[in-house]
């Protein structure tokens, strides 16, 4: 009875599910028929779906622009005009500051002064000194080179007397040796008229012994033969006075040969002592100019003036009458100039990829800017450039330099807006770049990126201007 019982409740609880299931197949059929959608509705559906394919297809042939991508900063391209640091050329001791921060100033304006703490160069009064000491040489000098003057004309004036009293000494010792000539020749006459009046005197003696000759004739040969021997003795003593003569000539001439080479050699040694004089007063002078040009330098580098025109950006905390050191900085400077250029880090993975005149698309900050990587002529608030310098070195990090100048012919035909001025875009302004490469499709942009590839290379002539970087920085410079 019990197991009947059970089989009942069974069967009625089976019956109960079944029609609860029956109940709810038919509520969800009907909710089914209520949301079913019509025709129109699935039509736009495929259309869509096809455009989607379709437009998908087309994308895949669409023209992308690759690039290489790097940041970092605004510089100044031209090393002269970058910003500069003032310097301490001297110890010394700050006397007074006539600048303040931000202020402009031109080129050589003075900035500080400082006293000199060095005790060679104290006396302030050193540089008239120096001076004075040096006009005092120079007219030392002076009279020097005018007793030279005047030493060469007595040696000129010694000299011509020379040349004309020696002819005159050596024409008279002609004269006394002429004369001396004659004397002997008279001297050689009264020996040979002597032999003849003793040859006379000896054959008429002879002659009157025999009684062939007067007395007379005897006394006449002895007269004659006692003039002779006379005029001998006369013309001996002529001789003598001649020879005498001839040799006080002979001795006037090395007189006046010895006196003139003396007063010569004692000219020339004047002169050489003046000339002695001139050259040591000068050696002074120069190094007394060595020392002056070293003190003015010295005095000049007490006063610390701007380097270049432009903006005082930075003063180093140093107060009236602190001591500061040789190159020690003082102040910062930045010149006033709108030679601008970006300093843009590249990978070493994608550095072999860039040339120079490669075309770049910088993003500045405070710029605001949008840039479609792939189409960079839609893009917004981006500034042209070229690449102009690629570093032959990386920074260490295996990072390569790139220098960004303004895309001058760009600019210039009006297709590209200038780059900010340099009262806005000041350097160390952060800027992303991204180098413009080659065009391909979308396609093979997407399977490049699915596989890892590098970009491609543009051709030279397929984007810009090729040239190396010195052609290029050339041709900035003269720009």
């Amino acid at each position: 009875m019990n197991m009947s019982n059970n089989m009942n409740t069974q069967f009625e609880l089976n019956r109960e599910v079944l029609e609860q299931s029956l109940s709810k197949e038919v509520t969800e059929f009907r909710s089914l028929e209520m949301v079913k959608t019509g025709k129109l509705p699935k039509i736009l559906g495929v259309l869509l779906l096809v455009s989607l394919f379709v437009w998908s297809i087309l994308l895949m042939f669409v023209p992308w622009r690759q690039s290489v991508v790097g940041s970092g900063e605004i510089i100044v391209f031209a090393p002269m005009q970058r910003p500069q640091t003032i310097e301490a050329q001297i110890s010394g001791r700050l006397l007074q500051w006539y600048v303040v921060d931000g202020q402009l100033v031109t080129e050589g304006q003075l900035i500080a002064e400082l006293s000199d703490i060095d005790p060679r160069f104290l006396d302030r009064n050193q540089l008239k000194t120096l001076i004075s000491q040096k006009n005092s040489l120079i007219a030392k000098r002076t009279a020097a080179e005018a007793r030279v003057q005047s030493l060469k004309n007595q040696l000129g004036d010694v000299t011509e007397s020379r040349q004309n009293a020696m002819p005159a000494a050596e024409e008279r010792i002609g004269q006394a040796q002429d004369r001396l000539y004659a004397a002997q020749q008279s001297v050689e006459v009264a020996e040979q008229n002597v032999k003849t009046s003793q040859w006379q005197l000896d054959r008429i003696s002879s002659l009157y012994e025999k009684g062939l000759r007067s007395q007379r004739d005897q006394q006449v040969a002895q007269l004659e033969n006692v003039r002779a021997k006379t005029e001998l003795q006369r013309t001996k003593s002529a001789y003598d006075v001649v020879k005498k003569d001839a040799d006080i000539s002979s001795l006037e001439f090395k007189k006046v040969k010895a006196d003139t080479g003396g007063s010569v050699d004692a000219i020339k040694a004047s002169l050489s002592e003046a000339d002695q004089v001139i050259a040591s007063t000068s050696a002074d002078i120069q190094k007394l100019e060595i020392d002056i040009e070293n003190m003015s330098e010295r005095v000049q580098q007490r006063a610390i003036r701007a380097s270049a025109a432009g903006r005082v950006v930075r003063l180093n905390r140093v107060g009236t009458g602190e001591t500061v050191n040789a190159g020690m900085p003082l102040a910062t400077i930045v010149p006033a100039t709108e030679d601008r250029a970006a300093a843009i880090m590249i990978r070493d993975y994608d550095a072999p990829l860039l040339s120079v005149g490669n075309p770049v698309r910088l993003a500045i900050s405070g710029w605001p800017s949008l840039q479609f990587v792939g189409w960079p002529s839609v893009a917004v608030g981006t500034f042209a450039g070229r690449i102009s310098v690629i570093d032959a070195v990386d920074d260490g990090k295996h990072f390569y330099r790139i220098i960004v100048v303004p895309d001058k012919a760009a600019i210039g035909a009006k297709k590209e807006e200038p780059w900010p001025s340099v009262k806005y875009l000041r350097p160390g302004a952060k800027a992303t770049g991204w180098v413009l490469l080659k065009n391909v499709p979308l396609w093979y942009e997407i399977w490049r990126q699915f596989n890892g590839f590098q970009p491609t290379v543009p051709s030279p002539d397929t984007d810009s201007p090729t040239g190396d970087s010195e052609s290029t920085n050339s041709a900035h410079s003269g720009n």
